[in-house]
């Protein structure tokens, strides 16, 4: 078991965080401080841990006082030093006489080392900062990194604001990992040829992948292969994402595991249901919705969402925002299906989904049953990996409000048309761009993605709407564009079809001949002034 001394000047928030956890069964023994009002020296009476304190005489040379740090330091069997605000930088000998020591820095090092990070990080208008936690060494902010933890910039915040995020958000999750890392011998701290300290992976295995990725995620398994079977592939997961999740749902049924595309296809899937607040549900194929809807009841759902396009639905995924009971159980097991994404099961209903033994269920409810919605959606931004680097991005949780939209034509959307384009909007932030969704009501009618023109996506979702969805068509229906109709015959073709209402940013040169044809076909046409692009 490891020990730990924790050095503090302040308060200490990190070290009685750690205290709390126990990360890898590391216990907090001992705090020393050097300032006999540091806060820290009351809150480790309360807990009972011992503390040391020992002020720098006046005129006391350093390396003296560190000796008497270290006289009083000895009786303590400690294997871990953990810095948390100490304000005095460690000289090289002291370090030499401690254990592994490890520091904490509130940015994400190397940028804005120093004692501003948070005011450094706002100055320089960056999106993200973060906090680091690193082997201390005698250079100010140096040391080999172990792990870090990115927290979002948000526009409106203030040093405090960042601080406190930072704090609670970064070094509450950082810290723990790192200790957790070292207690279990997961990564190992060592010397390299200079003499200077090193950290490197303990794991050996015949993976072509590291078992533990040194920034903040454990490799949960490596994948049969990834998007074709002569890619391998793995799955990495982040334990400290609250959401509802896909790398920490439970499959709960079926016979077989889950693909690298599985994981892709069943993240969509999961992605566009927490949209939405009422049941809802949603069919996936190809990481891109095929049918969506929502009702009073999730089954009624999961028909109309269903009934949007039955036959690219053969072989997708299924999502759910309720948990799946049994009315909807039998439906969805009527018709082939890969997997079921739903934030719980009743029992009755898994029997029934266990009936098709190749069909697997995820559960993502954490083992609690609930409904999951917009609420749920905690992660502030995506990731997409490019060769060389990382791709990072704001999240899209854009809300399409029916009271902010421009109507630019003469003919005014009917508050029915208004909820449809809120709904459709929702929708069409998932399909592939460029994307053109038909919807009546709350439910998909044909949705016409991935085209290199928007004219044919247009051609397509109506094709969709008229040849595969059951029971409704793009008569009547509201057409919703993810971007500008760059031309009037996205407009024209969708008069053809019997398209009564359209939704769409705005925004191109010829913004005025696509409203007069709006016009011209009695097409009432409104504005968002934002596109939802998804590549």
């Amino acid at each position: 078991m490891v020990t730990i001394a924790g050095f503090a000047g302040n308060r200490g928030r990190n070290l009685l965080n750690l205290d709390d956890l126990e990360p890898g069964g590391a216990t907090l023994e001992v705090i020393v401080t050097n300032h006999t009002d540091a806060p820290i020296i009351e809150a480790a009476a309360t807990r009972g841990i011992a503390t040391i304190i020992v002020e720098r005489d006046d005129g006391e040379e350093r390396q003296q006082h560190e000796a008497r740090i270290l006289d009083e330091l000895e009786p303590f069997d400690v294997d871990l030093v953990c810095l948390d605000g100490y304000m005095r930088i460690l000289s090289g000998w002291m370090l030499e006489q401690l254990p592994t020591t490890l520091n904490v820095h509130p940015s994400l090092l190397p940028l804005f080392k120093g004692m501003d990070a948070w005011g450094d990080a706002l100055d320089a208008g960056v999106r993200v900062s973060g906090c680091t936690v690193h082997v201390a060494t005698d250079v100010v902010d140096e040391g080999p990194i172990i792990t870090q933890e990115p927290v979002p910039v948000r526009p409106d915040d203030t040093v405090g604001s960042l601080k406190e995020r930072i704090l609670y958000e970064g070094e509450f999750k950082a810290y723990p990992r790192a200790v957790q890392w070292i207690a279990e011998e997961v990564i190992e701290i060592t010397e390299n040829s200079e003499g200077e300290p090193a950290v490197s992976d303990t794991a050996v295995d015949e993976s072509a992948y590291p078992a533990h990725r040194l920034v903040s995620e454990d490799r949960i398994e490596t994948l049969r292969y990834g998007e074709n079977p002569h890619q391998t592939a793995a799955l990495y997961g982040d334990y400290t994402v609250t959401e509802p999740n896909l790398a920490h749902g439970e499959q709960i049924s079926g016979d077989k595991g889950m693909s690298y595309v599985n994981y892709v296809d069943a993240a969509g899937a999961l992605d566009i249901i927490t949209e939405f607040e009422e049941p809802a549900a949603a069919v996936i194929k190809h990481a891109a919705p095929a049918g969506c809807a929502t009702a009073y009841q999730l089954d009624e759902a999961y028909d109309r969402a269903l009934s949007t396009d039955p036959m690219s639905a053969f072989g997708g995924i299924v999502s759910l925002n309720r948990p799946c009971d049994v009315s909807t159980a039998e439906q969805i097991v009527e018709s082939v299906k890969d997997i079921v994404v739903t934030p719980g099961v009743e029992a009755d209903a898994l029997d029934v989904l266990g009936e098709r033994s190749n069909m697997r269920v995820i559960d993502v409810s954490g083992g609690i049953p609930r409904p999951i919605g917009p609420a749920d959606r905690t992660v502030d931004w995506t990731m997409k990996p490019i060769v060389g680097g990382t791709l990072i991005q704001d999240r899209d949780q854009q809300r399409l409000d029916p009271e902010h939209l421009e109507v630019v034509t003469e003919e005014v959307p009917t508050e029915a048309q208004l909820e449809t384009m809120a709904f459709g909007w929702s929708v069409a932030k998932h399909a592939l761009s460029n994307a053109i969704v038909l919807a009546d009501g709350t439910e998909t009618v044909g949705i016409g993605q991935g085209q290199v023109s928007r004219v044919d996506a247009v051609h397509l979702a109506i094709r969709k709407a008229r040849e595969h969805a059951e029971g409704k068509g793009p008569d009547g229906s509201v057409l919703i564009s993810d971007a500008f109709f760059p031309f009037p015959d996205g407009v024209e073709l969708a008069a053809s079809a019997g398209i009564d209402a359209i939704v769409q940013p705005g925004g191109s040169r010829n913004d005025d001949t696509v409203i007069e044809a709006a016009d011209e076909h009695g097409i009432a046409m409104a504005f968002t002034g934002q596109r939802c692009f998804r590549h």
